[in-house]
């Protein structure tokens, strides 16, 4: 299992928030201090406040912040709302499944018990606990220390 770049964008941007204890951060501050595309944490930003993660506020003194206490935030709900599917092989997609053993084969079986697993350790964390070191993760914060 792969998670997309989307997801991993998404959570990063969610566990920089929960280190973020002084206020609002903003895209640029975090496309520079994870070093990735200001315009791909766009969308990962709008789809987040969509979802209801995160609050926005634009203007000069705009920014985001967590729309809700990081304990709250649950790391499967995240990737199941960013992730497009789960069709961790060819038979999980009804539009594209070409596999000629069908209903015969084991393996899906195998393989969806493995994704629900998958899930459900993740369902386990939440932002806070991505963030439980707090103060050696806040010390790689830009800004004051």
């Amino acid at each position: 299992m792969q998670l997309t770049r989307y997801t991993d964008y998404s959570l990063r941007v969610l566990v920089y928030l929960g280190m973020k204890t002084d206020g609002w951060a903003t895209i640029t501050e975090l496309a520079e201090f994870y070093a990735i595309s200001r315009n791909h944490l766009v969308k990962v930003v709008h789809h987040l406040a969509q979802q209801g993660f995160i609050n926005t506020l634009r203007g000069k003194h705009g920014g985001m912040a967590l729309a809700r206490a990081p304990g709250l935030i649950g790391i499967g709900d995240v990737v199941r709302r960013t992730e497009p599917n789960f069709h961790i092989a060819e038979c999980f997609n009804p539009t594209a499944d070409h596999c000629v053993l069908g209903p015969n084969c084991r393996l899906k079986s195998m393989l969806n018990e493995a994704n629900l697993a998958f899930l459900g350790v993740l369902d386990r964390y939440t932002i806070a606990d991505a963030v439980a070191n707090q103060g050696l993760l806040a010390s790689l914060l830009p800004g004051p220390k």
